[in-house]
């Protein structure tokens, strides 16, 4: 089952730039903090903690030059594992709070992907709790780029402090010009969260693991062919789940919900996609054929046009 997980073509959906930067990069853009200084950002004891320490590594990516360096190594680390395509959610959100100029920077991870085997496609995510006017200058962005490999919008952030129906018209603009639409919730909430993703538009849901505790939003998922962006060690690391028993992706998937599975920040999470598959089939018992059907997924929910042998022969 490893060599499968390993083989597998696969499609990535739910992947944070800044969340794959290694500690060891982030010495290497700010020399004058030491390496242990980096690794010591990486620990978290709660969702709310690790909120700080992502927004710790943004504020270290600088210049468009750092942003380029950290998209080629995540498209390195995909490569790697098989990953044929990748939905990239950069944190426009965060280069606007830093009051960066936002334009350099997107070219910058832009040229990065340009001659990578994996196909990219970018999500620009704004911060929940930010607010809505930073929320809606995100949007605008990224409509902006539509033809520049920007595919959908989304947010992110604390679902407490932001809650979803403040973004109802921003996501309502973000529609109107042609973006599709995400949003993280379910996460580090319960089912409200996601019932309210869902007023906004949103077509898939990041983590959304809280479905899990109602019988009803789990009906409308499958009914309406929403996936969840499953993100397994993750919600471990943050502790949104206790145990790795407790985790909802086998109770999901039997029930129907259409679900993917993703690696969200596999550096801050010390985690791999190609990892997240095989701690399905080791812990949750997934079969060959059911991972093939989540990776099948993972081409399918794609917002992206994906075409190819890769899409066509995870059935194998």
């Amino acid at each position: 089952m490893d060599d499968l997980a390993q083989k597998l073509p696969k499609a990535e959906l739910h992947l944070h730039l800044e969340g794959s930067v290694e500690p060891e990069t982030l010495h290497e853009l700010d020399p004058q903090t030491p390496l242990e200084e980096c690794r010591a950002i990486y620990s978290y004891a709660d969702f709310d903690a690790f909120l700080k320490a992502f927004g710790a590594v943004g504020k270290r990516l600088r210049t468009p030059d750092d942003y380029w360096l950290v998209t080629r190594r995540l498209l390195e680390r995909l490569a790697e594992q098989n990953v044929h395509y990748a939905e990239i959610t950069l944190a426009a959100g965060v280069v606007l709070w830093k009051e960066q100029e936002f334009g350099p920077i997107f070219e910058a991870v832009r040229n990065a992907a340009i001659d990578s085997p994996v196909t990219v496609r970018w999500i620009l995510d704004a911060v929940r709790q930010f607010g809505v006017e930073p929320a809606m200058r995100v949007a605008e962005l990224a409509v902006e780029r539509l033809d520049q490999g920007v595919i959908a919008y989304g947010i992110g952030g604390s679902e407490e402090r932001g809650p979803a129906a403040w973004f109802t018209e921003v996501f309502a603009f973000a529609k109107r010009a042609g973006l599709r639409l995400t949003a993280h919730a379910g996460e580090s909430m319960g089912p409200e969260s996601v019932w309210a993703a869902l007023s906004l538009g949103a077509e898939r849901i990041g983590h959304g693991i809280a479905a899990a505790r109602d019988a009803k939003l789990m009906h409308a998922l499958r009914e309406r062919d929403i996936p969840l962006e499953i993100c397994i060690t993750s919600n471990l690391v943050t502790g949104v789940v206790r145990r790795i028993e407790e985790h909802p992706v086998r109770r999901l998937f039997d029930a129907g919900v259409p679900i993917v599975l993703n690696s969200d920040d596999p550096a801050m999470f010390q985690c791999t996609l190609t990892d997240e598959y095989r701690l399905a089939a080791r812990t949750f018992g997934f079969t060959e054929a059911e991972l093939r059907a989540i990776a099948g997924n993972g081409f399918r929910y794609a917002f992206g046009d994906v075409h190819g042998d890769a899409a066509r022969s995870v059935a194998g």
